[in-house]
């Protein structure tokens, strides 16, 4: 079944009187339980894609549809609706809450979905067993590795149980064997069938996914299946 669909889409950042297209014209299909890694230089639109796919952005012309639904020109409320129904994400420097515990970060999305107290904490301890850390829940952003702070990121993207996940560099802020732990989950997680697009410089990283998509000035160059 395919996820998204993209069709014809461009995004056009506007600087003064002059625009930059940062996507021109894209075409792409994601189906259900696809691991996808994109690749591509700096400034050559990947992380604009992903934010389009993520309803963090909406195309400037084109359509986008999500689940056969037509998403492109939804107002800000349906996108973050969308978002913390929908889909996961996992940045490069985590986005955890410095304040908040392991347990709190990834509690964040069930609070505002309105989850009774007792079932957030069953699925968030549920979460944090399965990237690892039940025995650091309550341990502060400040007091854990970077391995542990994106396996934290990781709980918090998978808490909603979302159809999508979307990770930009997620290995990007750690070393080669944190950076190695990391993507064991996310194979794990493909294994599982969901579905996964992740953003990456490295093509060692994207070599866990089983199709790549290159992009060079806001254009797919290449899309490719690789195992």
């Amino acid at each position: 079944m395919i996820l998204c669909q993209l069709n014809k889409v461009k995004k056009i950042y506007s600087t003064g009187k002059v625009g930059f297209p940062a996507l021109n014209g894209i075409d792409l299909t994601i189906e259900e339980g696809e691991y996808t890694a994109i690749m591509g230089p700096s400034g050559s639109g990947k992380s604009t894609l992903l934010n389009i796919l993520g309803f963090l952005d909406t195309p400037t012309e084109g359509k986008y549809y999500y689940q056969g639904k037509d998403v492109s020109n939804l107002d800000d409320k349906e996108l973050a609706r969308l978002r913390n129904k929908e889909v996961g994400f996992v940045f490069q420097n985590f986005n955890l809450l410095p304040r908040l515990t392991a347990f709190s970060n990834v509690e964040l999305p069930l609070i505002y979905s309105g989850m009774s107290g007792k079932e957030r904490k069953k699925r968030v301890m549920a979460m944090l067993e399965k990237v690892g850390l039940k025995e650091r829940a309550f341990h502060r952003p400040n007091e854990l590795s970077g391995g542990e702070m994106q396996r934290v990121a990781i709980a918090r993207a998978l808490v909603n149980n979302p159809s999508l996940i979307l990770a930009d560099e997620p290995t990007g802020n750690l070393d080669t064997k944190s950076g190695s732990e990391i993507m064991k989950i996310f194979d794990q997680l493909a294994q599982e069938g969901r579905t996964i697009i992740l953003v990456t410089h490295d093509p060692n990283i994207a070599a866990h996914a089983r199709r790549l998509i290159r992009i060079t000035d806001g254009m797919i160059i290449e899309d490719k299946i690789i195992r």
